[in-house]
């Protein structure tokens, strides 16, 4: 868990990839999930039992879904994701509740593993991120242009590079101890 929330605050916050993650950070809004489970059906049940707690807890804006064990190959963790979104979909979420996926091996479709730009999506431990799409909603109409987001993410971690991105990823897996 402490690997992911250092990423959020080391990465994603401070290099300002998600415009909106350094307000849910400074209000402690952000749950962060450790699920050991690896077979999907059981990850799936995590899942929506993480979407009734946001359900009854306003308080908490967003949960990160880590999975450490069970989903490091890139594509088993995509077919988990088609299947969570296929579950949100099915229990009526959709509208409700959107996923945003993350892996360490993250690898946008049709580009070459090595671009740099799959580091916007690359986190220490293969995460589903369950957004509320009314927050999202609000948050996109309050920023000017955010269809520009992504472009400017791609463009940053291209200017960056790859060496950049791995050293960034190993600080935030580094235990203290180690330092």
């Amino acid at each position: 868990m402490a690997h992911t929330e250092n990423w959020v605050k080391q990465v994603i916050m401070k290099y300002n990839l998600c415009p909106f993650a350094r307000r849910e950070v400074e209000r402690a809004s952000i749950r962060y999930v450790v699920v050991e489970e690896h077979k999907p059906a059981m990850v799936l049940q995590a899942l929506l039992a993480e979407c009734r707690l946001l359900d009854e807890q306003p308080e908490v804006e967003t949960t990160l879904v880590i999975l450490p064990r069970g989903f490091e190959g890139f594509y088993a963790y995509l077919d988990l994701v088609d299947l969570a979104n296929d579950l949100l979909f099915d229990q009526g979420l959709e509208g409700e509740y959107q996923l945003a996926s993350f892996h360490p091996d993250y690898c946008f479709d049709g580009e070459p593993q090595d671009d740099a730009a799959n580091y916007t999506n690359r986190s220490p431990y293969p995460t589903l991120h369950i957004i509320r799409e009314a927050s999202m909603e609000t948050a996109l109409a309050d920023y000017d242009d955010p269809e520009s987001i992504p472009e400017r993410n791609i463009q940053f971690a291209r200017r960056k590079g790859n060496d950049f991105f791995v050293r960034l990823l190993a600080q935030c897996t580094r235990s203290p101890d180690s330092e």
